[in-house]
């Protein structure tokens, strides 16, 4: 993971999507899964994340938004631009409800926490980060199958072939893989 900046709100999203949306939720306070009406904001939310997931941080092409702070958690977030991540799919499905608490958001994330390792690809928890954070790094590599999961370790294999096989510049690599170019600097 990188520390990514917040998104700016798009200007219309109050109108198209925030107040609707809590009126939705007043009128259907039983119901456990808000009206989505954030998906039309996702390719806002896309560039903004420079077309990464946020926690693999590799270029995701049809990406989902994620409520960092989930709709079960907390439901009056379900319409907050500022707890939208941009995300794969299968990742999104992996957080479960899980508390954010437990989770590093990629708007506090610091520089250097996290290191692609060389051959193998694995995804670890650097030196950099502060002690007080450690737990719940190891924790989100786990929990999101970050570290070595096929289906992650599959996309680093190939952005690392293309690379090797010349058909990616490191500049290129940094915009669609910047922890794997970044392994190779170092």
């Amino acid at each position: 993971m990188i520390r990514f900046e917040p998104v700016p709100e798009p200007v219309d999203f109050d109108q198209r999507t925030k107040t609707p949306g809590d009126a939705w939720l007043a009128a259907n306070p039983e119901t456990s899964r808000p009206k989505d009406l954030w998906t039309q904001f996702k390719g806002e939310l896309a560039d903004g994340f420079r077309n990464l997931c946020a926690y693999s941080v590799m270029y995701e092409p049809v990406g989902t938004v994620d409520h960092f702070v989930s709709c079960h958690e907390d439901r009056s977030r379900a319409y907050d631009w500022t707890n939208y991540r941009y995300c794969a799919a299968w990742i999104n499905s992996s957080k479960n409800n899980e508390p954010a608490a437990h989770l590093l958001d990629p708007y506090e994330i610091g520089e250097g926490w996290f290191e692609i390792h060389l051959p193998s690809l694995q995804l670890r928890v650097s030196d950099a980060i502060p002690e007080e954070f450690r737990a719940r790094a190891e924790y989100v590599l786990t929990r999101l199958h970050l570290r070595d999961d096929e289906r992650v370790m599959r996309q680093r294999r190939a952005w690392y072939k293309v690379f090797q096989d010349g058909d990616l510049t490191l500049d290129g690599l940094e915009g669609k893989a910047p922890l794997i170019a970044a392994a190779i600097v170092d």
